[in-house]
């Protein structure tokens, strides 16, 4: 599967942002979704992530409660709405995808897009 994230941008603190990861192949809904950022100088953590029928969503602690991850099986897209962002949310943004039902190693992984938080 080929993954193509896109939406970041820059935002002010306070402020809202979605992300898309739109991915090929007619398989989508047998992959659980994943998002991982990835700030400066440090190394890539989870976010956020969606079994393959959206019926479960796991979150880090630190965005619990302000961003939320979807997904729209017939559209081949996992969103991720981010709202009540902070500066420390500012990070280059993954999206990812496995075939297995809570993964640890995911297989499969989009480009980045760039989310800069501003005060």
């Amino acid at each position: 599967v080929q993954l193509q994230a896109s939406g970041g941008g820059l935002v002010q603190a306070g402020g809202s942002l979605r992300l898309s990861c739109e991915a090929s192949g007619r398989t989508f809904s047998s992959y659980a979704m994943g998002w991982f950022r990835q700030a400066p100088g440090k190394e890539r953590e989870f976010v956020a992530s969606i079994t393959y029928s959206g019926s479960r969503t796991y979150y880090a602690d630190s965005v619990k409660g302000r961003f939320t991850i979807s997904r729209d099986n017939a559209k081949n897209t996992v969103f991720l709405q981010m709202n009540s962002l902070k500066l420390e949310d500012t990070a280059v943004y993954y999206c990812a995808a496995d075939r297995s039902y809570l993964p640890v190693n995911w297989g499969y992984w989009g480009q980045g897009t760039l989310v800069t938080v501003s005060s």
